[in-house]
This record gives C-alpha cells, sequence and structure tokens, in this order.
C-alpha cells in the first residue's frame, strides 16, 4: 500500500461527502513536527474558499465522514482547518514486516496499468556515444525500471540515427578508400575517423558531396551493395553501443531499437494524410505544416517543414511517423521522449501536429521529458582537454580509476579482484547518481569531488549507507533469515524509520508521474540519513530479544529498500565498499 495515496482517497472521499466539489484534493503532507501527528491533510482549507464556508467547519464534518480507523489512532483539527493524523502502531508495524516479506517491498501496483512507450538514448549510428548521451540515457532508464517496477507494461524505443546523409558521406567515402577490399575490417574508431574525414571532404568538395548524395538514394532505394555497406556500419556501431549500456548497466537491447530508417517507408504516407487533412502549405518549395499557435517574435507563423524542397524529408517527419506507429501499432497509452531541453519547441509542434492530424488517439498522452546541460566548472560546455567531445567510454574509465583510488583508502585489505568490482560499481554509480539526483530540467556543473564524495548525497554515500546496514549482519554472522519474527517501534528513532520506509512507494510515484528521478534520489538520502539516526540511537545487535530481532528486521527492510532504490536508477549496491 502507497501509504499517502490511501490516505489522499480516503479524505477526498471524505471532502465530497462533507459537501466539497467532486475531485476535491486532500493535499496530505508530511508533518513538520511529529509531536503533532505524522501527516497533515490541507485539503479544507482550498476547499472551503470554494464553498465560502470556514474551513474548521469543513475540517469538523470531514472528521466525521472519514473513515481512518484501520490505519490512524487519532484525528485532530489544529488551526483553521488542517486535519492531523497520527498513523497506528501496530498498523505500521505490520505494514513493515508485510514489506519485509514480500518480495517487492510490497509495492503497490498501479490500479489501471498503462501501455508506456519510453523513447531514450538515441545516438546517432556510426559514431562512438559521446557524454550528450548520458542524459537521456540514463534518465530514460531509470524512467522505465520505475514505471515497470509499478506494474505498467513499458515499452523502450531507442530511436537511433541511423539514416540519412551521413550513410551516404560513409559509403562513398569507405568505397573511395577501400578499392575492391568490402570484406575488410575494422573497428568503431575507424568507423568514426572515417566520418570525420568524410564530413570534412563532403563540406569542401561538390564532386564528393554530390557522390554521397546519389548513395543515399540507393539506400533508400534498397541498393544491395550499399545496403550491405549500411548494415555492416550499423552492425559495429551497435556493438559499440552495446557495450556502452552492459558497462552502465541500462537496459536496452537491440530489440529496443527502432531507428529512422525503420520509418522509411512511411514518410510519402505521413505526406499523403497531412495533405488530406488539408493541412499542407507551400513554402518555397517546401511542404509545411502551420498552426496558429505557434508564432515567431513577428508574430508570424512558425512552419514544421515536413519535406524540403529537395524531396528529402526531416527529423519532424520521422518523429510523426514514430508518434502513430507507437501509438496505433504499439497501442500507447503514454508516450515518454527524453531529450534535451533544446527540443522544446520541436516537440510541442510535433505533438500537435500529430493530434491535429488524428495520428493519435484522443486519450493518449504526448510528453517531452527534456533535461539540461552537463556544464563543466566554468559554466561552458563539457568538452575534453583539448575542447573536443568527451567519448562516454573515457568519462567511465576515469570515473572508475578515481575510484579505485577511495576504495584502496577505505579498504585496502580486501582481494584486488574485490577492489576493482567496487570500484567499478561505485565509479560508474557515482558519473549516473551524480546526474540523476539533479533536477532533470536543470543544467549541472559536473565534479569529480562532488559526485565521488563518501558524504553528501552522492552514489558513494548511498552504497556506503547500504554496506554499513549489510555489515551489521556480517559482524553478527547472521543471516537475513535471522531476522524474522514481530516488529515493534517503542523508541522515537525506531518509529521515525518504519515511517520513512513506508515513502518508497510513494516516492516512486512521484517518479513515474512527472519522470523525475532526483525524487527517488532525495527519498534514499533522507533514508539514509534517518537510519543513522536510529543506528546511533538503538543498539542493534546488543540489543535484548524480541528486540534485537526487531532491530534486524528493520535493519534488513532498509538495505532492501536501498538496494531497490538504487537498482531503480541503474545502479550497484555492493555487499562491502
Amino acid at each position: 500500500m502507497n501509504l499517502r495515496q490511501e490516505l489522499e482517497k480516503r479524505i477526498s472521499a471524505a471532502l465530497v461527502a462533507a459537501g466539497a466539489p467532486a475531485g476535491s484534493p486532500a493535499l496530505v503532507v508530511s508533518s513538520a513536527r511529529p509531536e503533532f501527528g505524522d501527516y497533515q491533510a490541507n485539503g479544507c482549507m482550498a476547499a472551503g474558499k470554494k464553498l465560502k464556508m470556514n474551513p474548521r467547519q469543513l475540517a469538523e464534518k470531514v472528521v466525521a465522514e472519514i473513515y481512518l480507523d484501520d490505519i490512524a489512532e487519532k484525528l485532530e483539527i489544529a488551526g483553521p482547518g488542517f486535519i492531523n493524523i497520527k498513523i497506528r502502531n501496530d498498523w505500521l508495524c505490520g505494514y513493515l514486516g508485510n514489506a519485509l516479506q514480500s518480495d517487492d517491498l510490497s509495492l503497490s501496483q498501479a490500479e489501471n496499468p498503462q501501455t508506456v512507450v519510453v523513447d531514450y538514448s538515441a545516438p546517432n549510428l556510426a559514431k562512438e556515444m559521446h557524454v550528450g548521451h548520458l542524459r537521456s540515457t540514463i534518465i530514460g532508464d531509470a524512467i522505465v525500471r520505475v514505471l515497470a517496477a509499478l506494474g505498467h507494461n513499458v515499452i523502450a524505443q531507442n530511436h537511433v540515427g541511423d539514416w540519412g546523409t551521413q550513410f551516404g558521406m560513409l559509403v562513398a567515402f569507405f568505397e573511395e578508400n577501400s578499392g575492391d577490399d568490402q570484406n575488410q575490417t575494422f573497428d568503431i574508431a575507424d568507423l568514426e575517423a572515417f566520418y570525420i574525414q568524410a564530413r570534412k571532404k563532403f563540406d569542401a568538395d561538390d564532386a564528393f558531396a554530390e557522390k554521397a548524395r546519389l548513395y543515399v538514394v540507393k539506400l533508400q532505394g534498397g541498393d544491395e551493395k550499399v545496403l550491405s555497406l549500411w548494415q555492416k556500419f550499423l552492425e559495429l556501431s551497435w556493438n559499440h553501443c552495446e557495450k556502452v549500456y552492459k558497462r552502465l548497466s541500462v537496459m536496452l537491447t537491440a530489440s529496443d531499437t527502432r531507428g529512422e530508417s525503420a520509418y522509411n517507408d512511411d514518410l510519402p504516407k505521413v505526406l499523403a494524410d497531412l495533405d488530406a487533412k488539408e493541412m499542407l502549405k507551400d513554402s518555397q518549395g517546401a511542404k509545411c505544416v502551420f498552426l496558429d499557435e505557434f508564432t515567431g517574435k513577428d508574430g508570424e507563423p512558425l512552419p514544421v517543414i515536413v519535406q524540403k524542397s529537395d524531396g528529402g524529408y526531416l527529423y519532424a517527419t520521422t518523429d510523426l511517423a514514430a508518434i502513430r506507429y507507437r501509438s496505433g501499432k504499439l497501442d500507447a497509452d503514454r508516450i515518454l521522449s527524453a531529450t534535451d531541453a533544446r527540443q522544446i519547441l520541436h516537440f510541442r509542434q510535433i505533438f500537435a501536429v500529430a493530434r491535429a492530424a488524428g495520428f493519435v488517439r484522443d486519450d493518449v498522452s504526448l510528453e517531452h521529458v527534456p533535461f539540461g546541460m552537463m556544464m563543466n566548472p566554468k559554466g561552458g560546455p563539457f568538452k575534453s582537454r583539448d575542447g573536443g567531445t568527451v567519448k562516454l567510454t573515457d568519462l567511465l574509465d576515469e570515473a572508475v580509476d578515481r575510484a579505485k583510488k577511495v576504495v584502496e583508502e577505505k579498504n585496502p585489505d580486501i582481494t584486488q579482484s574485490e577492489k576493482d568490482a567496487i570500484a567499478e560499481a561505485v565509479g560508474i554509480g557515482a558519473v549516473k547518481y551524480f546526474d540523476l539526483s539533479h533536477s532533470r530540467t536543470s543544467n549541472y556543473v559536473f565534479a569529480w569531488d562532488k559526485m565521488l564524495a563518501m558524504e553528501g548525497n552522492t552514489a558513494p554515500y548511498m552504497q556506503y549507507a547500504h554496506a554499513r546496514v549489510r555489515s551489521i549482519f556480517r559482524k553478527g554472522a547472521l543471516a537475513d533469515s535471522a531476522a524474522a519474527g514481530a516488529i515493534s517501534l517503542t523508541e522515537p528513532a525506531e518509529r521515525a524509520l518504519g515511517l520513512k520506509l513506508t515513502g518508497f512507494g510513494e516516492a516512486l510515484q512521484a517518479v513515474a508521474n512527472d519522470a523525475v528521478p532526483h525524487l527517488l534520489c532525495n527519498y534514499l538520502f533522507e533514508l539514509a540519513g534517518v537510519f543513522m539516526t536510529f543506528y546511533e540511537a538503538c543498539p542493534v545487535l546488543k540489543s535484548d530479544e524480541p528486540t534485537r530481532t526487531s532491530r534486524l528486521m528493520l535493519c534488513l527492510l532498509t538495505a532492501r529498500t536501498i538496494s531497490t532504490g538504487m537498482h531503480l536508477l541503474g545502479i550497484d549496491t555492493p555487499e562491502q565498499m
């Protein structure tokens, strides 16, 4: 059960029964003053204004209507109309015991599960993944994991760039430099070098540029020789991406990949359908859609260009085809697209065109999940020392190397293989958690010292907090099965920890609602802090029975919650640090 959700559900029903408009929110929040209660419902304030009624009088009616006897031991009206709620100790103990015994920590499953399509990562193939792909990849992966944990049918879509001019350039350059040997082998670094050289020649040599465009036409027309080379480039690129995803513990697989090429045959149909709806307009030879709600600073309408004057298609055309596929073929109820914030206008326009054209059902939720940029300490774009793009593999290698030094300092006596495994988990986790712990809509400054710190809201701190809980069982030479019995909450620190543990599902629901992984990071950090307070105030192994077993159960549930939460962020939690 999601405790806050259950409280809001019952109090909202009582508000309506007391005369408030249907759908009046209960506005339940955690109490800032535990001595007054565990939760506070503030909905009577807003509902009272709508009813032109004293909020305190409305609160009295609500308390008379509400049924919370099975959960709450006391309801109390305070101030101008707040309702303070104190949770029953026996209910709380029972909830925690059930959560510990269940495989999923008693997470509430969605009452109405949705089919949710999440579009994320989307690197351009033929090039190595760089730091610019990090945020989309790990934010999208965390959202997929959380939605799936709550019972939704989640379909990942990796909308890779695998079509168009870049491949025409590559094929043309490869053929010019490989002679008749079409079977030579090379790696991703070679392919990227080819791409850089091909790009330079494309920009400087008109004849080569024309040849590259001809190869694009051949590619689109299904020329066997060109398609064979294209497939070779894609396979090489995907093998690189797969290694990066595996190292990042990202769940994307080849079966989730549906690139731009997959929509090639549908692009003329997109135009035909837009034309049938009388939405297409000619503008200097290009085919465009103009919608009244999009205008420039001068008041002139902003076009959505779906076909260039030379007959070529654009990202907008492919995105429209993708949206139609996800709604029509995948039967999505909700479609999320995780890209950087510079594409906000693009997606607003694409979503509006898709709706106007009838490419999605009216009840499908189209959501852009924009995120800010990773910045350097001076506030500029994150670059390599020579000013170039930082390859993602290089960033991860450095993270692990730096983490090894931290591990060596903290635990020099463990074996080298153990150090390597912990360093990998800590280094990769530090990069991911540092990113995910920031609000995704904000830019953030990349800082090694902060992300690898053992204090504060960081992966190493969270991993250490988990390892510290697990160390209690190691010190006592206890198996997890030793934490079996009844939970009792007699000390304030025990109760505070128990209440915090009930908030896990609430945190996950918040992430699912608004695609904001940082709220899960915040919850886990707060949980670790509450646990440390409990650990200092309440001896565990030295306590007498049955207190010892009860506290072991709280420790184990805390460790499982941290581990599960970190897993949903795609981060490992070692048993020791």
